[in-house]
Parts: structure tokens; C-alpha cells; sequence
């Protein structure tokens, strides 16, 4: 990463670079000489004692309807564009030379886009015998149907739905599952709305980790993503419950053993003056990786926010909400997945 701040935001690229005994701060609980000034936190200095600083504010215009955090999800007003679910087309990536409906697809092809399975998955059960098209069973990989076909698996019709492809900000308190027979809060209410087709997330992020979240109907695509050997790039904001020691953070850089095996960050930067908050870059999609990393060496990650998934960032995204991904943006996932090509 080049610029780290960049990469994490810039929330505390736009910290002031004055010392804890500028000229403007004053003493807790002392008022300032202007009613218009504002009380800032600043950090905390070598003592890890809270350190305030009274700065003069503008008048503001009143917002006529300012947002709550994790308001939720809003069809109507500023957040509407990025809701509109677009048209994906993506024939001119090759001529077609027969109407759509008469198009003969690959069997396996056919069974992803209905959002079963990966298409490495439906080859698995075409070999096993358990697709059935236009009444028979189907058990050659190479066999292709026509989307008109009658095709089934467990007496379920399948049918090939329009792809969608949603990006969810992630907040707090909701499980990364599909159905949680405990009735906890699952990230599927916060979508529940979006689309028609039946989606799933790519990946999981745990119950307390914020941050981006991926969900699609496209089962080869997620298959690609979610595969190691692609080594999609992951980017994370950490808060620790203490200072990082630089013995620590070298050690981190160079690669460490867990009790799952070997563990390389691809990048870590430091965000905070008192180096608690962190950036992370990583490729490894093994369960609470990153957690698991900082509790290797005794601290406690209070926070945790993926902040950039596959080249896809929370620009515009405010948490709780979601939006739906623009073609290029579908297709350079499309690419990203594609390192190694599926047998």
C-alpha cells in the first residue's frame, strides 16, 4: 500500500499535527473564550492521559434530515442511486449467433446460474446422477441444454436467474449466515429487501467484525473468490486494547505460525499515535484470522473493520446499508477470479 492512509481512510489523516499543549487547548471542564468554539478529543498522550483541544467552529446550516447511524436501509433520498439494481449485459463479451432462449449452455454452467452450487460443485452431481433434465438423467459433464429445458435436482425445478451482485457495509451484532436456528439478527434481514433472487455472502465476517460484505447468486464466481489460490485482497482496520510493541509489529510483517499452520501479512502500517489502531493487508481467507493473529502475541482486538474487499471499498456506503455492484465493477471481480482456471 502506498499511502496507508489512504487506504484505511482519512480519518486520521486529518488529525492535527499540534502538540497536546497548543495554545488553543484548554483545561477540562474550563469554558473556552468564544461560545462557538467545540471541545475535540485529540488522543491521548505518553501517559495515555486524554488530551482535549477547544477549536472555533463555523455556524453550520441545520441538516433537514440528518442520518442515523445504522439507520438502516433507505429506498428514497441521497442513498437512492446506489440501491437502483442495474441491467448487467454481458454479451459482448462473445457474438452470439442463436436467439437467447435457444442457446445451449453446459449442464454445469446452467446449474450455477441458478445459484446452487459453484460449477465445479454441479459437475460433482452430475457425475453422482442426481440431475435430471426433460425427465432423464444427465451424467456426461459435457452435456449442454437449452434454457427452455426442464431441468431439476431433488425434484426442485432449477432455474437460471439474472445474476445480481450486492455489497453490504457490514455493522455489529449480526451473524453471517443464511438461517440461524437461534433467531439471532443475520445479515440476510439486511438484504431481505434487495432483490428477489436468492442470494448468499461470499465468505463470512464474525458477529463483532464490521465492514464489507459480498453477496450474489452467481455460485462460480463466489467459488472463485472464496478460493485460497486466488488470494483475493482483503484490507482491514484494527484497533488493539494496547500500544503495539515494535518487536511485535516486525515480527508480524515477517510471517507467523499459528496452531493452523504458517500465516503471512501482505502489509501492516501503523494509523494511530499511540499505536493502537492499525492497517492490515491480508490474503488469508482462514477463519478469524486476524484476530487470531494479534491474540498470538497478547493483545485484544476491540475493533475490526474490513474496509476493502477484492478492490471494492466502502466509498458512499454507509454502515448497515448496501448497494448493488455496476458492471465494471462485476467484471473486474470476473478477473480478479480467473488466476486459476477451473477443471
Amino acid at each position: 500500500m502506498k499511502d496507508p492512509r489512504k487506504a484505511y481512510g482519512d480519518k486520521y489523516a486529518k488529525k492535527s499535527n499540534k502538540p497536546a499543549n497548543s495554545k488553543n487547548q484548554q483545561p477540562e471542564g474550563q469554558s473556552p473564550d468564544k461560545p462557538s468554539a467545540k471541545k475535540l478529543y485529540k488522543g491521548r498522550d505518553k501517559s495515555q492521559k486524554p488530551v482535549y483541544e477547544w477549536v472555533e467552529e463555523a455556524p453550520t446550516k441545520q441538516k433537514t434530515n440528518p442520518r442515523k447511524p445504522f439507520a438502516g436501509i433507505k429506498k428514497d433520498g441521497p442513498g437512492k442511486q446506489a440501491l437502483t439494481r442495474p441491467e448487467y449485459d454481458f454479451k459482448h463479451e462473445k457474438d452470439r449467433k442463436v436467439a437467447y432462449a435457444e442457446e445451449e449452455i453446459r449442464l454445469n454452467k446452467y446449474i450455477a446460474n441458478a445459484g446452487i452450487c459453484s460449477r465445479r460443485e454441479a459437475d460433482k452431481l452430475i457425475e453422482k446422477g442426481e440431475i435430471i433434465v426433460n425427465g432423464e438423467v444427465v451424467t456426461s459433464l459435457g452435456y449442454k441444454v437449452k434454457r427452455t429445458d426442464k431441468v431439476s435436482y431433488k425434484n426442485r425445478k432449477l432455474n437460471p436467474e439474472k445474476p445480481v451482485y450486492l455489497l453490504l457495509n457490514k455493522p455489529k451484532d449480526f451473524i453471517t449466515t443464511t438461517d440461524d436456528p437461534f433467531e439471532r439478527k443475520t445479515v440476510m434481514q439486511l438484504i431481505a429487501n434487495a432483490c428477489d433472487e436468492r442470494i448468499f455472502p461470499i465468505g463470512r465476517l464474525d458477529r463483532n467484525t464490521t465492514g464489507l460484505l459480498l453477496f450474489t447468486n452467481d455460485g462460480e464466481l463466489s467459488d472463485r473468490l472464496a478460493h485460497p489460490s486466488n488470494q483475493i485482497k482483503k484490507i482491514y482496520q484494527v484497533t488493539l486494547d494496547k500500544p503495539i510493541t515494535k518487536n511485535d509489529f516486525e515480527i508480524i510483517l515477517e510471517g507467523i505460525e499459528l496452531e493452523d499452520g504458517p500465516t503471512k501479512v501482505d502489509d501492516l502500517q501503523i494509523l494511530s499515535k499511540d499505536r493502537t489502531i492499525l492497517g492490515l493487508e491480508i490474503h488469508s481467507g482462514k477463519n478469524r484470522i486476524v484476530r487470531r493473529i494479534f491474540a498470538h502475541f497478547g493483545y485484544e482486538v476491540l475493533a475490526l473493520d474490513r474496509v476493502m474487499y477484492a478492490g471494492l471499498t466502502k466509498k458512499d456506503l454507509p454502515r448497515g446499508n448496501y448497494r448493488f455492484l455496476s458492471e465494471s465493477e462485476v467484471i473486474n471481480l470476473k478477473y480478479l477470479g480467473k488466476s486459476k482456471k477451473p477443471s
